[in-house]
């Protein structure tokens, strides 16, 4: 089962005696602040859960699967997010 964001605020609601709106709002916020700090090249961490940040990506010969021509793909960056300690340990149990 995958659950969307409106059925996390719905169980964070429920679980926490808050409004839907208050906790969309909540995630809402985390959300912005993680990607601002992301997008700086900074690194967010909520010890035992999770980890996010930046990485970087050489610029590298790729070929077209199409076609079979070389090209060339730029250089760029992605995001690397870790599970912490207590969330590895949450799937195993």
């Amino acid at each position: 089962m995958a659950l969307n964001k409106s059925e996390v605020v719905a169980a964070v609601a429920a679980h926490t005696n808050l409004s839907q709106a208050a906790v969309n709002g909540v995630l809402d916020a985390l959300f912005a602040t993680i990607s601002a700090e992301i997008a700086q090249g900074g690194k967010v961490t909520i010890p035992g859960f999770l980890s996010v940040e930046r990485t970087s990506r050489a610029a590298r010969t790729g070929r077209n699967p199409q076609t079979g021509a070389t090209i060339q793909i730029a250089a760029g960056h992605s995001v690397k997010i870790s599970a912490g300690s207590k969330l590895k340990a949450a799937v195993k149990a």
